[in-house]
C-alpha cells in the first residue's frame, strides 16, 4: 500500500504571507486538478470533557474571516461546539499530495447568511434538512421516509423555509498548516500562527 510521492519542493518563498490567500490558491489548484468535491473536509470537535468526534462536511464559504459550513443546530457537533467552541479542520487532496490543517474558534454565522444559503439549495435538499433529526436515534428508515413525506406534503413545491434548528458555523482560524508530500516521507510542512494582526510562518519537520 506504500505510494511514493514525487511532488516539487514547497519553499517559503512560494507561500503568501496571508494564509487565507494561500488557502484559496491551493483550493483553486485542487479544483482545477479535477478532484471531486475538493471542498469536503473533516471537522473535529470535542465535548466539555475533551472527548473528540470527527466527520466530513462541505465548505460553503471561505475568506479572511474564516471557513463556513452548515448543519443541524441539534446535531452532536453542534452540541459539542456549544460547550467547547474550538474545532480543527483537515482538507486532504490525495491526488495532488496536499493537506491543509486549520484550528480555530467557532461561531454561528449571521442568520441572514444561513437564510440565503438555505434558499439556494435544491428543493429536495431543503426538504431533507427540515425532515431529519440529525444525529438522533431513529427506529428505522421508514420513520425517516415518513417524516420526509410529511414535510413534502406541507411544501409540495419544495419551498420550505429554513428551520430554526439549521444554519451555519464559521471556523475562525488561529493556526494553519500547509503540507505537501515529498519523496521518502520527507514532506514539506509550513505552520502559520496568528499573533494579533500578523501571521508568523515557520517550517516544521516532516
Amino acid at each position: 500500500m506504500r505510494v511514493e510521492y514525487r511532488n516539487l519542493p514547497l519553499d517559503r518563498d512560494q507561500l503568501d504571507d496571508d494564509p487565507a490567500i494561500q488557502f484559496t490558491r491551493w483550493m483553486s489548484e485542487a479544483e482545477e486538478s479535477g478532484i471531486e468535491e475538493a471542498n469536503a473536509f473533516v471537522v473535529a470537535t470535542a465535548d466539555r470533557n475533551g472527548r473528540p468526534s470527527a466527520r466530513t462536511v462541505l465548505l460553503k464559504g471561505a475568506g479572511p474571516d474564516g471557513f463556513d459550513f452548515y448543519t443541524n443546530y441539534q446535531s452532536r457537533k453542534a452540541a459539542e461546539i456549544e460547550g467547547n467552541p474550538i474545532a480543527a479542520a483537515v482538507f486532504l487532496w490525495i491526488p495532488i499530495r496536499r493537506q491543509i490543517r486549520i484550528e480555530g474558534t467557532v461561531t454561528k454565522v449571521d442568520p441572514a447568511l444561513s437564510d440565503a444559503y438555505f434558499a439556494s439549495r435544491p428543493p429536495e435538499s431543503r426538504l431533507a434538512s427540515a425532515a431529519s433529526p440529525q444525529s438522533r436515534v431513529v427506529a428505522n428508515r421508514e420513520e425517516l421516509e415518513g417524516a420526509l413525506e410529511e414535510i413534502r406534503s406541507r411544501y409540495p413545491d419544495g419551498d420550505v423555509p429554513r428551520p430554526a434548528n439549521w444554519g451555519g458555523y464559521r471556523i475562525v482560524p488561529h493556526t494553519y498548516e500547509f503540507w505537501q508530500g515529498r519523496e521518502a516521507r520527507f514532506h514539506d510542512r509550513f505552520l502559520y500562527t496568528r499573533h494579533g494582526d500578523r501571521w508568523q510562518i515557520e517550517r516544521l519537520a516532516p
